[in-house]
């Protein structure tokens, strides 16, 4: 499937607790061969960043860890 395909079917999710910062988020999506898939909800309509499901676990617990509060 092309990317651009799987894109626009792709199950986009944003975590529960992003409406309370005034709907700053993002969505992020789950795509083949184990990559995934990060917008902005503000820019749906602009091309995503797509990087593979070790980058994205390195991220998640990088933020587990607190490695980007400010």
């Amino acid at each position: 499937m092309d990317v651009n395909d799987e894109l626009s079917t792709a199950a986009w999710r944003k975590a529960t607790k992003s409406g309370s910062n005034g709907g700053d988020c993002i969505e992020v999506a789950p795509l083949s061969g184990g990559r995934v898939a990060i917008r902005d909800t503000d820019s749906p309509g602009q091309a995503p960043f797509v990087v593979t499901a070790s980058v994205w676990d390195a991220f998640v617990d990088g933020a587990k860890r607190g490695e980007f509060d400010f």
